[in-house]
């Protein structure tokens, strides 16, 4: 893949050149340049990335009383997550002693 020099598009081959189709610009390939480029078959694919877990390893906490009945603690995590639609956010915590989860009302 080669991008133009002057507007940064992906250009296209036409023969013995590489032309910009924003711009026009022109260019000459240069075939140890392409055979260096990376191809999809040339690429490996390692899996989906691993998920990290919000909460853990965050030291920030907030004051907020578990709702859960046998849990005394009054620490949680908390972050905020879009609503379906967009419309507004609700924000989530999880309970630093137990790992209770719920939502504020």
């Amino acid at each position: 893949m080669q991008f133009c020099d002057g507007c940064g598009s992906m250009m296209h081959t036409e023969g013995d050149t590489w032309v910009c189709r924003s711009c026009e610009n022109e260019e000459s390939r240069d075939s140890q340049a392409e055979a260096a480029m990376a191809t999809r078959e040339g690429q490996r694919d390692n899996g989906a990335p691993a998920v990290a877990d919000a909460t853990q390893g965050s030291i920030e906490t907030m004051q907020e009383p578990c709702p859960a009945d046998d849990c005394d603690s009054d620490r949680a995590y908390d972050k905020m997550m879009p609503k379906p639609g967009g419309s507004y956010e609700v924000r989530l915590f999880t309970c630093v002693e137990c790992g209770h989860k719920w939502r504020e009302s």
